[in-house]
């Protein structure tokens, strides 16, 4: 694996902090910025409305853009965003930050999953983005654990802080070690890219995607409440627990992206189908600190474990547009973060308790088994677009024969 891939992987390391890390921050936001925590969880849901609108539009604006600097320009723009987000006096102004940052975010994801892509054989495409997703779950191991604990002991903006500072080291990275990635030979034409989007297995795809995410983000964005209010632990115990959401989400991601690429829908079926087991026994066992602990970790690990395979298979179905498929891919991923959050803060105004959060993910991500049943019954028969000009028809792991992957430069 390309050195350049574990350099965007490292990158993701600082985005997916600052995009998870509110989970355990909510509590002592909602104190200093006088809101509920449902209105404060709303600053999660804010981020993921960035990402979703982000993605595409960010992905359209840079399509004939140079890779390297258009990636230089948004881990920058979205190290900034963290720094106003740390100098925030109001949730207003706070919620802005969190919107801006995400859309620098969710372009850099766009253009670095379609960079990991180009660096790497056809047959590596779910290894490539486990690698990158590695970033994230790492992120979930020690980034969101240890913004809890600076806001346990420093305050929240102190998270804020660190995380542009991870930016910073981020930023030189991709200067230092990203290659030139040559843009095509043949301009990346708007209409073409858009065509993927004729494809009804791209849409299956994008609902898989929003609907296993949401169902697990759903409970988990309401974790620390959950903990501390439900289960009886201190709230000490917070970063800890989140930390093993973490070390369940890399374990996940390593064995998912590994044998993804060999058995695509097996992955999507068993992932998700624990997944929902998971958030059901969640619901059931929250009262017991013991069983909570241990199930955040079995949590972790389950959503995690799909992600590489839902990466995999947009790139497969969506090859003729590789940056509108990790666009497309980024802002799915999203609109599950924003429905999943906002369902969830719905049950709790509702007052049927923190635990419910996780009955109400577990109905998501029921619906995205039933997509990804129908969606394995089209495999095979319906029109893939691929990166070559003819639409070829996907193979038994979901990947499709023939297409052509750009090589880096080494200057």
């Amino acid at each position: 694996m390309p050195l350049a891939v574990y350099i965007l992987g490292l990158s993701v390391f600082a985005l997916g902090t600052s995009e998870f890390m509110l989970s355990g921050l909510l509590p002592p936001i909602a104190d200093d910025m006088d809101v509920s925590i449902p209105r404060a969880g709303l600053l999660i849901s804010a981020f993921a409305i960035g990402m979703v609108v982000g993605a595409p539009l960010l992905a359209v604006a840079t399509l004939r853009l140079p890779r390297k600097t258009t990636l230089v320009t948004l881990i920058s723009l979205f190290g900034l965003g963290q720094i106003a987000g740390a100098l925030a006096p109001t949730y207003e102004i706070l919620f802005a930050s969190r919107v801006v940052s995400a859309l620098a975010c969710a372009g850099f994801w766009a253009v670095g999953a379609a960079v990991a892509i180009a660096m790497v054989p056809f047959t590596s495409r779910a290894r490539a983005m486990g690698v990158m997703i590695g970033g994230l779950s790492i992120a979930n191991v020690l980034g969101v654990p240890a913004g809890a604990f600076l806001g346990e002991h420093l305050g929240w903006r102190s998270a804020f802080w660190a995380v542009a500072a991870a930016s910073a080291i981020a930023l030189a990275g991709v200067v230092t070690l990203i290659p030139r990635i040559p843009l095509p030979d043949e301009k990346p034409r708007l209409r073409r890219e858009l065509s993927i989007y004729r494809d009804r297995q791209v849409w299956l795809s994008v609902a898989i995607t929003a609907l296993a995410a949401g169902g697990v983000f759903c409970a988990f964005s309401y974790l620390a409440p959950l903990l501390t209010d439900v289960s009886g632990l201190d709230a000490g115990w917070v970063p800890s627990v989140l930390a093993l959401f973490g070390i369940g989400a890399l374990i996940g991601t390593t064995v998912g992206g590994r044998v993804a690429d060999a058995h695509l829908f097996g992955v999507l079926l068993s992932g998700i189908t624990a997944s929902t087991v998971l958030l059901a026994a969640l619901a059931l066992f929250a009262p017991n600190p013991a069983a909570t602990v241990v199930l955040t970790l079995l949590l972790g690990f389950s959503a995690f474990f799909t992600a590489p395979a839902l990466n995999a298979r947009m790139f497969n179905v969506a090859g003729a547009a590789p940056t509108l498929a990790g666009a497309t891919t980024t802002a799915a991923f999203n609109v599950g973060n924003t429905g999943g959050p906002w369902l969830g803060g719905t049950v709790i105004d509702a007052d049927f308790g923190f635990a419910s959060t996780a009955w109400a993910g577990a109905a998501m991500t029921i619906a995205a088994l039933a997509l990804v049943g129908i969606s394995l019954r089209l495999h095979g028969r319906s029109r893939v677009i691929a990166s070559s000009t003819r639409h070829e028809t996907a193979d038994v792991s979901g990947t499709v024969p023939g297409v052509g992957v750009c090589r880096p430069s080494t200057d």
